[in-house]
């Protein structure tokens, strides 16, 4: 039976999972429709392949990284979480900015890309433009998922295999045209989430590298100091960081009872300057021509009206 705190816990790791798998569907869907709109349904089975390469080599890389965690202990298992966190952070991040400015654009790219590769016979590029859409969600997916694996497997385990089962469910609604997805607002919403998620991951990673260098005999001052404590004195209470509320609270936002003062400040810090970049971006966004917010938008993978010479 599932605990309900690993279900709290699994909230991040099936977000994650959800919005990485659903990019790699969206993507398999615009090229898989392009291909059928210029009557080259033939070129799949190079899709299928690139697909499945990419799934595969996505799968080698987190069975690696398992591995590498699972020979290591004290001062290396917390230099490992924490750097993890902190790689994660970073590219989340990343992954934030980059679909805030990007996100109406990527249909007439993918499409961009594919008619070019097929108007030259490289069928084989086919297998290779899926391979490397699908396969950078796929290691973005990784890389995250390591971060919340080594604080609670069970939990990223849940998150991952619910994620992936909500996106198979909504890709075959999107097929059917029974759904409409808004890829503008998906993103917007879920990018809110993410931001949220990674913060308590940056103030994890940061706590981690701390611990390391505390037991490596590194002196870190001041900043090591507890900022504040609010745990109660009894760790089974509901308001521990362990209990119910502060285990909810800790897997949403990254709570901590006893934070040290450089956590507090990196975790302040990032929500100031990640948090004020997405709020400026999306209402810069709210200006743009009605012409340019509809772009965005895929109705069950159909492909745009631009016509093709083949």
């Amino acid at each position: 039976m599932i605990s309900v705190e690993t279900l709290v816990n699994s909230s991040a790791p099936l977000l994650i999972t959800f919005r990485e798998a659903l990019e790699a569907a969206l993507i398999v869907g615009i090229l898989a429709a392009y291909l059928k709109k210029i009557g080259r349904a033939d070129l799949n089975r190079y899709l299928l392949i690139g697909v499945v390469g990419a799934v595969a080599t996505s799968i080698v890389v987190g069975g690696v990284a398992a591995y590498v965690y699972g020979g290591l202990g004290g001062v290396s298992a917390e230099l490992f979480e924490g750097f993890a966190s902190i790689s994660a952070t970073a590219v989340l991040t990343y992954m934030i900015f980059w679909m805030t400015r990007n996100s109406r654009l990527i249909r007439g790219e993918l499409e961009e890309k594919i008619h070019t590769t097929v108007t030259k016979g490289y069928v084989y590029g086919v297998a290779v433009l899926a391979f490397v859409a699908v396969a950078r969600e796929g290691l973005e997916t990784v890389l995250f998922l390591t971060a919340f694996a080594v604080q609670d497997f069970a939990a990223t385990l849940v998150g991952m295999v619910v994620g992936v089962g909500i996106v198979m469910g909504l890709s075959f609604l999107m097929m059917r045209g029974i759904y409409r997805l808004d890829i503008r607002r998906f993103f917007k919403y879920t990018s809110v989430l993410l931001l949220i998620f990674s913060a308590g991951l940056f103030g994890y990673g940061v706590h981690e590298l701390m611990e390391a260098a505390e037991h490596s005999g590194v002196e870190i001052g001041p900043l090591a100091a507890h900022a504040y404590d609010v745990n109660p004195a009894d760790s089974a209470s509901i308001f521990h960081e362990k209990g119910v509320v502060g285990s909810i609270l800790k897997a949403l936002v990254g709570y901590d009872g006893n934070p040290e003062w450089l956590r507090v400040i990196v975790y302040l810090g990032y929500w100031a300057v990640v948090g004020g970049y997405l709020v400026r971006s999306y209402r810069s966004m709210e200006t743009l021509p009605v012409s340019v917010k509809d772009s965005s938008k895929v109705v069950s993978g159909a492909a745009s009206p631009r016509k093709s010479p083949l």
